[in-house]
């Protein structure tokens, strides 16, 4: 399993949206970057991601889980673009916000520190675990 962070803006896609649609989940759609798409395309049904708010709360606030694999984004006509669909797992009993994160020496060397912007990115096993740890999250959950 590998283990990845979803961003989202929340006026546009909340945590709340996310666990709205159940275990039907949804398409991770409207990505157009080419780094953010390669990372969908690389991820397989069953890894596990951090669901961010990005913008206003900017904290990991839930756990997501890849239903399926990349295909085409059904928002664009263009065949270049890809995504994933997602469902939501767990709520983080207390968010992460990204000052803690910034703040944490296990997670300097983390995507969100070092690229903010990337809206779908990786995250180490061990980044997994102590962010899970600081949410009060279970990490196999």
């Amino acid at each position: 399993m590998r283990y990845w962070l979803f961003k989202s803006e929340p006026d546009t896609w909340s945590w709340d949206d996310q666990v709205a649609k159940g275990d039907t989940g949804e398409e991770w759609d409207g990505v157009r970057n080419y780094q953010a798409r390669n990372f969908m395309r690389e991820m397989a049904v069953g890894d596990r991601g951090f669901f961010y708010h990005s913008q206003t709360d900017k904290a990991v606030v839930g756990i997501v889980e890849v239903i399926a694999e990349a295909h085409p984004d059904s928002t664009s006509d263009d065949p270049r673009w890809d995504c994933v669909d997602v469902k939501a797992v767990a709520p983080f009993p207390r968010p992460v916000t990204l000052d803690e994160i910034k703040a944490d020496p296990e997670l300097a060397e983390m995507v969100l520190v070092k690229n903010p912007r990337l809206s779908v990115q990786p995250v180490s096993a061990a980044e997994w675990r102590r962010v899970c740890e600081m949410g009060e999250a279970d990490p196999e959950s």
